[in-house]
């Protein structure tokens, strides 16, 4: 239905301005519209995904829930919604809380380059992560999450640590909705660390 072989390249405001190759747009460093998802449940922890090793970039890297690019021609709530069930196994409504522009040396002669769609969404179900995408999942509260980034940066993506260092109050007053009890100063369900 998708060429999912291909990404959108965008101008710095965003608007489409063609098509290239995947892989070809990361080796040039081309700016691209992706999207990144956050979910959280009613404790207000957010679920992680540790990139599996084998991916093209990034692998073994610690991540927000799921992260990827519309095809052309695809909306962003569309390919979020597809991504997220093919990655995780589920779906939950999904709400745009702010964009975000970064680039960054990913390694491997690849240049990710972004104009981010940030999405969170709220769910307490289970989930069944693709081992070709996801080694592990955890739980893990705001506040203990800006922490670990602090003394264990080497474990993240370079896109989680941009978007935690500029864009944390947006992401916290986000994630209030949802759970109304989450601030930035104590950014915490009560329930700490788990590893699924």
């Amino acid at each position: 239905m998708f060429n999912t072989d291909e990404i959108v390249l965008v101008d710095i405001n965003g608007n489409e301005t063609g098509f290239m190759e995947k892989i070809e747009a990361h080796r040039t460093g081309r700016l691209h519209r992706a999207f990144s998802i956050f979910i959280v449940n009613s404790q207000g922890d957010l679920l992680l995904q540790q990139r599996a090793a084998t991916k093209y970039h990034s692998g073994g890297l610690w991540s927000n829930t799921c992260c990827s690019h519309p095809a052309p021609g695809e909306t962003i709530l569309r390919a979020a919604h597809r991504r997220l069930h093919e990655e995780l196994g589920f779906n939950c409504q999904l709400t745009e809380i702010f964009t975000f522009t970064y680039r960054a040396d990913v390694g491997s002669g690849l240049i990710e380059h972004e104009h981010d769609h940030v999405l969170l969404g709220k769910y307490d179900g289970v989930f069944h992560p693709d081992p070709e995408e996801i080694q592990a999942c955890k739980w893990i509260s705001l506040i203990e999450l800006t922490g670990d980034i602090s003394t264990n940066s080497f474990a993240y993506t370079d896109w989680l640590k941009l978007l935690i260092k500029f864009r944390l109050s947006a992401l916290t007053e986000g994630i209030q909705t949802f759970v109304p009890n989450v601030t930035a100063g104590n950014a915490t369900g009560g329930s700490g660390t788990k590893t699924m």
